[in-house]
């Protein structure tokens, strides 16, 4: 009986014990491993920073892998932040354990883009005169990446190739160059521009030298381009010295009376174009006209209001304050004129004006003057005929002009016209018309026609 008692005791025994390692069993904790990822700053371009927040549960122990990541490795539940810095598609495994032996592997993928780094070169084939050809040069780094050009008033105007064909820009003005890239998360841009210079057009004009003004010869001429967008030139001169040139500017001399044709050939490395112009010279009268000179009196010279002062080679008469250490040997004549009424008027020399109420002229030169024919007895007679008909200098040539007291004599307004010849120091004879007198007051001044030699 005793016996019997003990096996039921330690059948019970056996019992419980299975009932108990059965009932443990059954409530281990499950793993449930999970895990969320984001973008910090949202920037999917690299570099990327991943973090992930660890969602798992039921899990004790964690064992993170990071494919490509700055870290490889980590077992902390919320490892720190990871960087990417090389585009691709990435593996983040998470493998989550207990103490109860139980595991569960929860694996996400995350897509890391190229960074967006635009970098292209602009390049003008020949030059940037019109039409201008341009070479797109895409040096941007990135094989995923997606283009949209813009090219303003371009032919063509747009284009999605990484590297566009030639583009050709016809307008002239700046023109933009634009380029779009995105790689499926962010778009940047970038612009450029190019110049478009006109196309070529030649012309040309020329400027007498001031000496040759009357365009007789030998006239001697300074060329003025007036082209656009060239860059080299080529002249040609018919009959002239030099024949040819490829200055831009160049000078020339043309010693034959006639018409002569003066031809540019202008090019700018893309087109040539030529323009040809005709310059008639003519025959070299040896005579300079003047027409109208007003000559003021005494006290309008003085006070600088009307020039009793006149040069052929400055082309002009001079005031007072006008005359200087440079241009007072150029000065020819001057013109006294005592009073309003003009009662006592008479042509001087540069060299007398100091003794004649004016301040003397630095560098003065003589000129020998016959004020009065009809008195001079010095047996020269020039009508008012012959003044008019004077085309050239011939007859200026024989005169022998003297400067005498009768023929120094003043005038004054009676006669009209009145001619008076003088002779300059360099030897150029002239001779003078006065065709008026006109009463101002102190602003009164004389007219007169001026011939004399361009050379002695």
């Amino acid at each position: 009986m005793k016996t019997t008692s003990l096996k039921l005791k330690f059948s019970v025994f056996i019992l419980l014990s299975i009932l108990l390692v059965s009932c443990y069993k059954e409530t281990a904790i499950t793993v449930n491993s999970s895990f969320d990822v984001s973008y910090v700053n949202g920037d999917k371009s690299v570099p990327v920073a991943i973090k992930v927040s660890n969602k798992t549960e039921g899990a004790d122990q964690f064992e993170w892998t990071f494919e490509g990541g700055n870290i490889t490795a980590s077992s902390e539940r919320n490892p720190q932040t990871i960087i990417y810095n090389e585009p691709g598609t990435y593996t983040i495994t998470l493998k989550a354990t207990n103490v109860d032996g139980e595991e569960d592997i929860f694996e996400k993928q995350i897509a890391v883009l190229e960074a967006i780094d635009i970098n292209f070169s602009t390049n003008i084939i020949e030059n940037n005169f019109s039409p201008v050809t341009v070479e797109i040069n895409n040096q941007t780094i990135g094989d995923n990446l997606t283009y949209e050009w813009t090219f303003e008033r371009g032919l063509p105007n747009s284009s999605s190739e990484r590297n566009p064909q030639n583009i050709v820009f016809r307008e002239v003005g700046e023109h933009t160059i634009q380029v779009k890239v995105s790689n499926g998360f962010e778009t940047v841009e970038k612009t450029k521009t190019i110049e478009v210079l006109p196309e070529l057009k030649v012309d040309f004009d020329w400027e007498l030298d001031r000496f040759d003004d009357d365009a007789q010869a030998p006239v001697n001429i300074t060329l003025n381009n007036k082209s656009t967008s060239a860059l080299t030139y080529s002249w040609t001169f018919t009959g002239g010295i030099p024949a040819t040139s490829t200055e831009e500017n160049p000078k020339v001399l043309f010693s034959s009376p006639g018409t002569h044709a003066i031809k540019l050939e202008a090019s700018n490395g893309k087109e040539t174009k030529t323009e040809t112009k005709l310059i008639t010279v003519i025959p070299n009268t040896n005579l300079r006209t003047f027409e109208n000179i007003e000559l003021g009196i005494n006290i309008a010279h003085n006070t600088n209001t009307k020039g009793a002062f006149f040069s052929s080679e400055l082309r002009k008469t001079l005031k007072a304050n006008e005359v200087t250490a440079e241009n007072g040997s150029k000065i020819d004549i001057a013109f006294l004129g005592l009073n309003s009424s003009f009662s006592f008027n008479k042509f001087i020399s540069p060299t007398e004006v100091a003794t004649n109420g004016f301040v003397a002229i630095p560098n003065a030169t003589e000129t020998k003057i016959i004020n009065s024919l009809e008195n001079c007895n010095c047996g020269i007679n020039f009508s008012e005929s012959q003044f008019d008909t004077m085309v050239n200098d011939q007859p200026l040539q024989n005169l022998t002009i003297t400067t005498t007291s009768q023929g120094s004599l003043h005038f004054d307004a009676t006669t009209i016209p009145r001619i008076v010849l003088f002779q300059t120091e360099d030897g150029r004879k002239g001779a003078i018309k006065i065709k008026e007198f006109v009463a101002n007051g102190n602003d009164s001044y004389m007219v007169c026609d001026i011939k004399i030699q361009k050379l002695p």
